[in-house]
C-alpha cells in the first residue's frame, strides 16, 4: 500500500462521496522486507479540528498528526508491531476531546449469510442485525448502525453524539445494499437519523425504519434502545399460551386507543416504569391535560378491563406515528412503540401487568400502507425503495398514502420480521391486520384508469396474497396459540384457513357482513322489524365459511355515525333496551367478540380522539347499569363453555326458531364439546313483552334463567321467569319438550337445563 494519497481521493472523503470510507480512513498497515509489520498510517478526516494527536493505549505515547490536501484532514506513520485501539485527540478551537477512531473497527455484525436470507426475504430476526445495536468490538462499547439502502450513493450516521454533521461518521457499503458502521463511545439514549445521499446529491434526513424508539413527535429522531433489560415475570403466561387453542377459548376484546382513554392531569408528574404502586381508585382518576404513560395506564387501564370482564385488550396502533389525528394508523416507526406514552420498557411493562392480571394483548398492525412524511419510508434511498414507482399500484389517494411494494423480497422481509417482532420482544399474543382488503385489491379505492391489473388481467394483488400467506406462516411457526386476526371487507373466501390449504392464513376474520346488517337492524324502528328477520339470522347461512369475530369497533362510532346508544330507535329506554340486546345477541352469537371502549357505559356523543372518554357519565344511575351489564354478560360469557369452545363448528350452533318474524323473535342452541351441555337462547327484538311464548328444547327438566337483559340491576323493567321454567311434555319446534316463556320487550334470555335439580325432582317422584 502507498504511504500517500490523492487530493482526489481526500477530496472524496470532504465532500462525502465515498462508497467505502475505511479504504482511506483509519489505521493501515505497511510491510517491510522482512514481511512484518512494522509501520501503521493512522488518517482522520475531522471537520472542527486544529490539530489530532494519535494515542497509543499501550505505550502510551502520543503522536501528532499532519493536515494533508486539506485543513482538516490528517494523517501520520506509526512504527509498532501491533496498533490497536488507539484513541485521537482532537483540539477544536480551545475545547480538547479524545475519541474512539470508528474507522479502526472493521468487524461487521453482518454476514453474507444474514445478507443472503434477506435478500431472499427470510430473515425472520433481521431487526437483531439492521438498525442501532449496542455492541463490544475489541473491549470497546459503542452501537453498530446497519440501514438498507442500496440505491444511495452516501450514508452517513447524524446524531447529537456528533451535532448532526454527516461529514463525521460516513458508513461504508457492504454487499452493495447494506451501509454499515461502529461508532464507539455511544450509548443507550443517544438520538440519530440517517443522512442519505441520492446520485443527483440531494440529502434525505430518515429515521431509523428498524429503530426501536423515536422521539415525542414532532421531533423525528430516532433513539439507541436497548430491549433485553426488561425482567420479564409472564413465563407461565407464555407457556400455557404456547400449548392452547385460542378458537376454542373466550376472547371478548376491549378495543382502546391509549390516548383517548383518559388523561392525566398537567401538574401531575408522569408515572414512569420503577415508580410502582397500588392501582389508583376510579373515585381519583383525572382526566385533564396529559396522555397516561403506559406505566400509569397499567394501574388504571388494566384494572378496569379486569373488573369488566374482558379476555383481551386491543390496541390501536401503537408504533410511532407523526400525528395523533391519524389514530395510529399512519406509521412511519414500525419497530418503535410510541413514545407519547413513554419507553419502550415501559410498553414491555403494560404487557407484563396484562399477563399478570390474566388479559392477553392484540396489537393493530398496518402492514397496508405508510404516509408520506419526509423522515419516513417514502422515497427513501432517493428511490422508491418501500413503495411501488407507478403510483397506480403504490399511493392510495384517498387517504394520502403509499403502498408497500410486496414484490421485493426485502420489502416483504422488513414486514414479516415485523409481526414477529412485536411477539418476540414485548410478547403481545394477536395482531389485528389493518386494511387487509386494501391490500388485495388492486383498485381499491381506484377509478378506471388509475390501476393496473395483474399479470393474468385481474385485480387480485398477488403479491400481497403471498406477503400474507407467508407472515401468518411463520407466525404461527414461532409463536404457537396466538392470534391473527384480518379486518377484511369483502367476499375474499378462505380468509382465516391455512396458507397450506390456499388460504390467507389469518386465524379469525372480522364480521363485516354481520356488523353491517346488525346496525341496520337495531337501527330501524322495532315495527319495521318484522320485515327485516333475515338481517338477524343471515349470518348464519355463511358463518362456517370463516373462523369469524363479531365486532363493533371504533369506525361505526365516527365521523357522523354517531356512538352506539344514540344509534338506537325509540326513548331513552328503549335505546338502552336495543343496547343491552344488541349485544347480549353478539355475545350468544357465535364467533369471538370485539367491542371499542365507551360502549360499555354508554357513552352517547361520538369517539373524540383528542378529548377522553366520558367518565363523568358514570355518576348516572343508567350509565352504572349499563357498566354492570356488560360486566355480568362477559362473566356469563366465560363461565359457559358452550357459549365459546365450538364458535366454528356447525355442532356448535342450532336453531330452535329463526322463522317467527312476526313477532321478531329468534331462539336457538348453543353446545359445548360435550354436546350434553348447552344453553338456550331466545331473544325479542321489538317493545312488545310475550306472555306464554313457547319454544321447543330437546331434554326435560328445569331451565333455569342464567341471564335477562331485561332485568332491573341493568335498568330493564324486570320481566322474566321467576328464575326458570320446568319443561312441559309438549312437541314444539320439532322438539320433544318445550318451554313456555315470558319474554320481556327488546330482551335476550339465556337459560340452562339444571340437571342437579331436575335429577332431585325426578327423585321425587319416583319417591327416592
Amino acid at each position: 500500500m502507498s504511504t500517500t494519497i490523492s487530493p482526489e481521493q481526500v477530496s472524496q472523503i470532504v465532500n462525502n462521496l465515498h462508497h467505502d470510507p475505511f479504504e482511506i480512513l483509519g489505521c493501515h498497515s505497511l510491510e517491510n522486507n522482512n514481511g512484518k509489520t512494522k509501520q501503521w498510517i493512522v488518517r482522520a478526516y475531522l471537520p472542527k479540528a486544529q490539530a489530532a494527536w494519535v494515542i497509543c493505549p499501550i505505550e502510551r505515547q502520543e503522536y501528532p498528526m499532519q493536515a494533508v490536501h486539506h485543513p482538516h484532514f490528517f494523517e501520520c506513520a506509526i512504527e509498532l508491531p501491533e496498533l490497536k485501539n488507539y484513541q485521537l485527540r482532537i483540539r477544536e478551537g480551545e475545547r480538547e476531546r479524545v475519541i474512539y477512531d470508528p474507522y479502526a473497527f472493521h468487524s461487521p455484525k453482518l454476514t453474507d449469510y444474514d445478507l443472503h436470507l434477506f435478500a431472499e426475504g427470510n430473515h425472520h430476526r433481521i431487526y437483531e442485525k439492521l438498525g442501532a445495536h449496542l455492541t463490544e468490538i475489541d473491549g470497546v462499547k459503542g452501537v453498530y448502525f446497519a440501514l438498507w439502502a442500496p440505491n444511495a450513493r452516501n450514508v452517513s450516521v447524524l446524531g447529537d453524539f456528533n451535532n448532526w454533521d454527516g461529514r463525521l461518521h460516513q458508513m461504508r457499503k457492504h454487499n452493495n445494499t447494506v451501509w454499515e458502521l461502529f461508532i464507539p463511545g455511544i450509548g443507550a439514549g443517544a438520538n440519530y437519523k440517517y443522512e442519505v445521499k441520492n446520485w443527483e446529491g440531494h440529502i434525505y434526513e430518515k429515521s431509523d425504519p428498524y429503530g426501536f424508539q423515536q422521539e415525542v413527535r414532532p421531533k423525528t429522531a430516532s433513539i439507541v434502545t436497548d430491549l433485553s433489560t426488561y425482567q420479564w415475570n409472564d413465563d407461565e403466561w407464555m407457556e400455557k399460551r404456547r400449548h392452547s387453542d385460542p378458537l376454542t377459548q373466550p376472547i371478548s376484546v376491549y378495543e382502546v386507543h391509549l390516548g383517548s382513554w383518559m388523561h392525566a392531569s398537567a401538574s401531575e408528574k408522569p408515572h414512569l416504569l420503577g415508580r410502582k404502586g397500588e392501582p389508583v381508585p376510579v373515585s381519583e382518576w383525572n382526566t385533564e391535560a396529559r396522555f397516561l404513560t403506559y406505566y400509569e395506564l397499567a394501574h388504571k387501564l388494566i384494572p378496569y378491563v379486569k373488573e369488566m370482564g374482558y379476555t383481551h385488550i386491543e390496541l390501536l396502533p401503537i408504533a410511532e406515528h407523526p400525528f395523533d389525528g391519524s389514530w395510529g394508523y399512519q406509521v412511519t416507526g414500525y419497530y418503535a412503540p410510541t413514545s407519547r406514552y413513554g419507553t419502550p420498557e415501559d410498553f414491555m411493562y403494560f404487557v407484563d401487568k396484562c399477563h399478570e392480571n390474566g388479559i392477553g394483548v392484540i396489537v393493530d398492525w398496518v402492514p397496508g400502507h405508510f404516509p408520506k412524511d419526509g423522515h419516513g419510508l417514502a422515497f427513501f434511498d432517493g428511490t422508491h425503495l418501500y413503495e411501488h414507482a407507478d403510483p397506480r399500484k403504490g399511493e392510495h389517494k384517498e387517504w394520502g398514502t403509499l403502498v408497500f411494494n410486496y414484490s421485493r423480497n426485502e420489502v416483504r422481509n422488513f414486514l414479516v420480521a415485523n409481526a414477529l417482532f412485536w411477539f418476540d420482544k414485548y410478547h403481545i399474543d394477536g395482531i389485528r391486520v389493518d386494511a387487509v382488503a386494501s391490500m388485495l385489491y388492486l383498485d381499491y379505492c381506484r377509478k378506471d384508469g388509475e390501476w393496473l391489473p395483474n399479470e393474468y388481467g385481474g385485480r387480485e394483488n398477488l403479491e400481497a396474497v403471498e406477503f400474507l400467506r407467508q407472515v401468518n406462516t411463520v407466525l404461527f411457526q414461532y409463536f404457537p396459540g396466538v392470534l391473527s386476526i384480518a379486518e377484511e371487507s369483502t367476499a375474499w373466501a378462505m380468509v382465516s384457513w391455512p396458507a397450506y390449504m390456499g388460504g390467507l392464513g389469518f386465524n379469525l376474520k372480522w364480521n363485516m357482513g354481520w356488523m353491517h346488517d346488525m346496525l341496520d337492524y337495531f337501527s330501524m324502528d322495532p315495527w319495521f322489524r318484522q320485515f327485516h328477520q333475515n338481517n338477524i339470522t343471515f349470518s348464519m347461512w355463511y358463518h362456517h365459511s370463516e373462523n369469524f369475530m363479531l365486532a363493533l369497533s371504533h369506525d361505526e362510532i365516527v365521523h357522523g355515525k354517531s356512538n352506539m346508544i344514540g344509534k338506537m330507535p325509540g326513548d331513552e329506554w328503549q335505546k338502552y333496551a336495543n343496547v343491552r340486546c344488541l349485544f347480549a345477541y353478539m355475545f350468544a352469537h357465535p364467533g369471538k367478540k370485539t367491542m371499542f371502549m365507551s360502549m360499555e357505559f354508554g357513552q352517547w356523543s361520538e369517539w373524540n380522539v383528542w378529548g377522553d372518554l366520558e367518565w363523568n357519565l358514570l355518576q348516572y344511575e343508567p350509565h352504572q347499569k349499563l357498566k354492570q351489564f356488560f360486566a355480568d354478560l362477559n362473566a356469563l360469557y366465560k363461565s359457559e363453555p358452550a357459549l365459546y369452545t365450538r364458535d366454528f363448528e356447525q355442532e356448535g350452533f342450532q336453531w330452535i326458531d329463526c322463522s317467527d318474524n312476526r313477532h321478531s323473535v329468534v331462539s336457538f342452541i348453543r353446545r359445548a364439546k360435550n354436546p350434553t351441555e348447552f344453553v338456550v337462547t331466545v331473544c325479542n327484538f321489538t317493545p312488545q313483552p310475550h306472555s306464554h311464548y313457547r319454544i321447543g328444547v330437546p331434554e326435560p327438566g328445569f331451565y333455569t334463567e342464567l341471564f335477562n337483559s331485561d332485568a332491573r340491576k341493568y335498568g330493564g323493567s324486570n320481566m322474566g321467569n321467576l328464575g326458570g321454567k320446568w319443561t312441559d311434555e309438549w312437541t314444539f319446534h320439532n322438539f320433544p319438550y318445550s318451554l313456555d316463556l315470558c319474554l320481556p320487550p327488546l330482551a335476550v334470555l339465556v337459560l340452562k337445563l339444571d340437571r342437579a335439580k331436575t335429577a332431585e325432582a325426578m327423585k321425587q317422584v319416583r319417591g327416592e
